[in-house]
């Protein structure tokens, strides 16, 4: 990337995660400007385009039956909670500390909270509603004991629990297997609408999101970003059991609409970049990338004596300036976030561009190089060098 006074970046933000294959993806900025030979919007029924992209992700994702067309991943986040809803007849809400779903008042709850408001309510905006807030139910990532807890307070009010497949807006802290197989097995005992919000990890860790790799599938899925490589688009997919509860199908009294929906722009990109995914190629090495920084960060952090957990998963990594384990938000107030964004800007100043925001991820695309993560290597140890 270049500002606006002629300084140049090697680009790890990449919009949030969206640029998986590099900026202006050659293949991807030639499927749109095909699209814009065409029909724009017309605002009736279904463009081919949103057929096949429909197609692709119900091949690819577990979860996949039925699938609709957005243009935000908060825009699916919402339709997802207005379904679980009509589905269930309930209003509740469970997500998790540290968890975000999107800037819509049913979930910007308990996010980067301070110490002092972990276990209260934390909502993340001025202007949103009360009654929303107390719909929204937190719980600890990890602990399966606090969920259960939650359904037991709130009997046969819960519509759906909402889990950010890996809690990316904290960097990268992961979820265990058996919790994440234990929040499937409480939404079938209780009847609650199971949700993976895969809006940054659908597509960037696998084309069968993060669910595929960890063997548990959701009811409905959300996904979003690395989709279509930058370009607007988005997807809610999901068991046809639930799906059909849309008023895209007859009797269906969820409703649901969107003059841009399945825009011929942002199902192109996303086409044209599943497709650049399909051979397995570019995880595979962006994965080996994600690797080696994540190794070479460490190594570093460790010789100099620096206290440095360095996390991650595939194209993704994020050094923290702690030890010790991390398993749920709270473990990650212990983070040094005056190194940590001192440590960031360090880094952009000599062109290396992390977000210069405590506990952001940073992450690896198919345009990036071994030499560029031997630079950044290099450049970090020189950073972190002058920090001790």
């Amino acid at each position: 990337m270049r500002d606006v006074d002629g300084n140049t970046f090697l680009d790890y933000h990449a919009a949030f995660g969206p640029i998986v294959l590099g900026h202006n993806d050659s293949a991807v900025n030639k499927a749109v400007a095909q699209a814009l030979a065409g029909p724009d919007i017309t605002g009736i029924g279904s463009d081919e385009g949103e057929i096949l992209l429909a197609e692709k992700v119900v091949q690819h994702v577990p979860s996949a039956e039925q699938v609709l067309c957005f243009n935000t991943g908060s825009e699916a986040t919402y339709m997802a909670v207005r379904l679980a809803r009509g589905v269930t007849g309930r209003t509740k809400l469970i997500k998790f500390q540290g968890t975000f779903h999107g800037w819509h008042d049913y979930l910007l709850m308990n996010i980067a909270s301070p110490a002092n408001m972990i276990g209260k309510q934390d909502p993340g905006s001025a202007g949103q509603l009360q009654d929303a807030i107390d719909n929204t139910l937190i719980a600890r990532l990890n602990d399966l004991e606090s969920v259960e807890t939650l359904i037991k307070e709130n009997t046969d009010q819960v519509a759906a629990i909402f889990l950010e497949a890996i809690p990316h807006n904290i960097g990268c802290v992961l979820p265990r297997r058996n919790f994440v197989e234990g929040l499937r097995r409480l939404c079938d005992e209780h009847g609650i609408v199971l949700v993976f919000d895969e809006v940054i990890t659908g597509f960037r860790h696998g084309l069968g999101g993060f669910q595929a790799h960890i063997g548990v599938t959701p009811d409905v899925t959300t996904m979003a970003k690395a989709i279509a490589n930058g370009y607007p688009c988005a997807v809610l997919a999901g068991k046809r059991e639930v799906m059909r509860h849309f008023s895209t199908e007859p009797g269906g009294k969820v409703f649901v609409g969107g003059t841009y929906n399945g825009h011929p722009v942002g199902t192109s990109a996303a086409l044209a970049t599943i497709a650049a995914l399909e051979d397995g190629s570019v995880h595979e090495r962006t994965f080996r990338l994600g690797e080696k920084m994540r190794a070479g960060l460490s190594e570093i952090g460790e010789r100099l004596g620096i206290p440095l957990e360095v996390a991650g998963f595939g194209s993704v990594f994020t050094p923290y300036f702690m030890t010790g384990d991390i398993s749920d938000y709270e473990d990650l107030l212990r983070n040094d976030t005056t190194n940590d964004v001192r440590f960031r800007q360090a880094m952009c100043d000599r062109g290396i561009y992390m977000l210069p925001v405590a506990m952001k991820r940073n992450h690896i695309s198919a345009a990036h190089t071994e030499a560029d993560i031997d630079r950044t290597i290099d450049v970090a140890e020189t950073v972190l060098k002058s920090m001790r």
